[in-house]
């Protein structure tokens, strides 16, 4: 099977590409490096070094002529989002467009789309959030995801395009960016190996549902073996506090001498954030396999192992 990968030199989608090439498909990436590492692109993999928002974007998908798309590519930080909407549109609601067409016009079977359950809902007023949850995000990257799928069931109805949006929960492990916003899982473990103690914002009560990259390749996996068509949540119904995050990598880490520091808390964040997966095992057959855990203590060993990153 021929499968385009957008994004595919970052964290999840060099992840997921790996994973395809081990089960025999062919696989190109396209990525334009800004927070992709040439690093993590398997040699096996054909690459483009694209723009998503460039017109001649549809050249790449015309030599590579995929089945399924997976959109991985992204402006990926809600604060920027905030700062630079504009900006944040460009990349998440126009390049998504491009690649939706571009899949449109080369005869792709179906798009899976990297969405994001943990900014499409809002503040969440039930707890886990399923997919019949309204969406209200608050930031513009939230917007631009839901806006995303929008287009995708647009594309759906006029075209026939296939796709799967999948919500995602918190996703952490090896190759997270410790040096961004958006991975505190990976900031946390960069900061306490390089004997640093991370800072807490808030009293650190805060919740999210973290979800191991492995687990997210694996539903990548189904979803392209799946009939479905629509959204579906892809999280563990787990709540993890900040806290609980920073004692497990202090366990992982061995150093029993670190202590919890708080800062001021973030203006404007989320308090709670938890989403049901009851659909992703009805209509996938998927179902996180790995704990919190055995989750952060693989993370920190491959930050361990893997030090210059």
């Amino acid at each position: 099977m021929k499968v385009l990968i957008t994004g595919g030199a970052g964290f999840i989608g060099s992840n997921i590409a790996d994973r395809l090439i081990e089960m025999g498909h062919s696989v190109a990436i396209v990525d334009n490096l800004a927070t992709g590492k040439k690093e993590n692109i398997n040699d096996k993999a054909d690459f483009y070094e694209y723009d998503i928002r460039e017109k001649d974007l549809i050249s790449v998908f015309k030599m590579v002529m995929p089945e399924i798309v997976i959109h991985n590519a992204a402006q990926l930080s809600v604060r920027l989002s905030v700062e630079d909407p504009l900006y944040d549109s460009s990349v998440n609601v126009l390049g998504g467009v491009n690649v939706f067409n571009c899949s449109r016009r080369c005869g792709a079977e179906k798009v899976i789309f990297a969405s994001s359950g943990g900014t499409v809902y809002g503040e969440q007023e039930k707890f886990p959030a399923d997919e019949s949850h309204t969406t209200n995000p608050i930031s513009p990257y939230g917007v631009a995801k839901l806006a995303s799928e929008k287009y995708l069931n647009y594309f759906n109805n006029a075209y026939g395009l296939k796709y799967i949006a999948l919500r995602y929960a918190n996703i952490y492990g090896p190759r997270q960016d410790p040096l961004g916003e958006a991975g505190v899982v990976a900031i946390f473990a960069r900061r306490l190996l390089t004997g640093q103690t991370p800072v807490i914002n808030g009293d650190g009560s805060q919740t999210r549902d973290y979800v191991f990259v492995g687990d997210v390749v694996a539903a990548n996996i189904k979803a392209i073996e799946s009939d479905f068509v629509g959204c579906i949540n892809i999280g563990t119904e787990r709540e993890t506090t900040v806290n609980e995050l920073f004692n497990i990598l202090k366990s992982a880490s061995g150093n029993k001498d670190l202590h919890e520091l708080h800062g001021p808390a973030k203006p404007g964040e989320q308090y709670r954030s938890v989403l049901a997966n009851s659909l992703a095992k009805k209509v996938l057959g998927w179902q996180p396999a790995v704990s919190i855990t055995k989750g952060l203590e693989m993370t920190y060993k491959w930050f361990k192992d893997n030090p210059n990153i």
